[in-house]
């Protein structure tokens, strides 16, 4: 199935264009994306390990998820969706859209090889999940290879390592919400 997505303009703004996922990379176009942040009750961050099989980023550990927004759907919807394709944690019957903070919106451009261009507008959310458990956790194995619960000391090694995908804008607004919590 191919996935569609709306264009946007530079400033995020819905031109009415829908383009195939290979198009928007392929041509540069701006899009938006969501980025999510799992947290758990001891204050630990779900992270997932990029399959070594991923065009960009492969092998690279990475928030809990994240992933394109479909041509037409909202940004909480995309939240739970790519929740459910990449980690499959069981949201329970209780979350509500007020369980997902949103933090922020930021735009990042990067050309990762000729014929693949990110120009990308990310909403970052955080999901508080208090008895979030490793045994909680299903990966999809073709977009993930390992799952870990890590502080946000351990996650400061990650990108000292540089061994996190990067998204300083992200890790900066964390490490803030989990130390004024």
């Amino acid at each position: 199935m191919t996935e569609l997505i709306d264009v946007l303009d530079e400033n995020g703004i819905k031109t009415g264009r829908v383009a195939t996922r290979d198009e928007v990379h392929r041509e540069g176009l701006w899009h938006r994306c969501i980025v999510v942040a799992i947290i758990n009750d001891k204050n630990e961050i779900l992270l997932q390990q990029r399959s070594h099989n991923k065009k960009k980023n492969p092998d690279m550990w990475d928030i809990s998820a994240a992933g394109h927004i479909s041509a037409g759907q909202d940004s909480l919807s995309a939240a739970a969706r790519e929740i459910n394709e990449e980690v499959s944690v069981d949201l329970g019957r209780h979350v509500d859209i007020s369980d997902f903070r949103y933090m922020f919106c930021f735009r990042k451009e990067q050309v990762i090889d000729e014929g693949y261009i990110d120009r990308q507008f990310f909403d970052f959310f955080i999901l508080r999940q208090p008895n979030l458990t490793l045994e909680k956790v299903k990966m999809q194995e073709s977009e993930v290879q390992a799952v870990k619960l890590c502080t946000m000391s351990e996650l400061r090694t990650l990108i000292e390592n540089h061994e996190l995908v990067e998204r300083d804008a992200v890790y900066a607004a964390l490490e803030n919400y989990i130390f004024n919590i």
